[in-house]
This record gives structure tokens, C-alpha cells and sequence, in this order.
């Protein structure tokens, strides 16, 4: 099984949350919705498989490379 953690790209707020731990997921499927530098980014999966851990919460601040998820395929 092939693992892939989700990083923040940058500095910011955790808006909302998409997913849950342990839901299926396919790739392109937005995880969460951060804000950074005012503009609103989509957090999505780099892969398909099944959301092992999420690591935010909503309104959390979160540092640029942070890992946000992890997926196992």
C-alpha cells in the first residue's frame, strides 16, 4: 500500500473540510478549503484510495508544508 501526506502550500486558515477520515477518495477530489494570502485554495487528492488521517480542523492555522492528510491507496 502507497501512502501520500497532503501538505499545506502555504501559510494560512482551514475554511472548511470535504472529507473525512477513512471515506473513500478519488484523485482531484477536494479534502479541504484553506485561505491564504486572501484568496481561497482548494486542498484536493493527489491520489485515489481511502483518507487515512486528517489533520486539521476547520478555522486551525496551519504553516506551509504542514502535512494536512494522509491517503493510502
Amino acid at each position: 500500500m502507497a501512502e501520500e501526506t497532503v501538505e499545506a502550500p502555504a501559510p494560512g486558515k482551514i475554511l472548511r473540510i470535504h472529507a473525512e477520515a477513512g471515506a473513500p477518495i478519488a484523485k482531484g477530489d477536494r479534502i479541504l478549503m484553506m485561505e491564504a494570502l486572501k484568496m481561497e485554495l482548494p486542498i484536493v487528492a493527489p491520489i485515489g484510495g481511502t483518507l487515512k488521517t486528517l489533520n486539521v480542523t476547520a478555522g486551525q492555522t496551519v504553516e506551509a508544508g504542514d502535512p494536512r492528510a494522509v491517503i493510502v491507496s
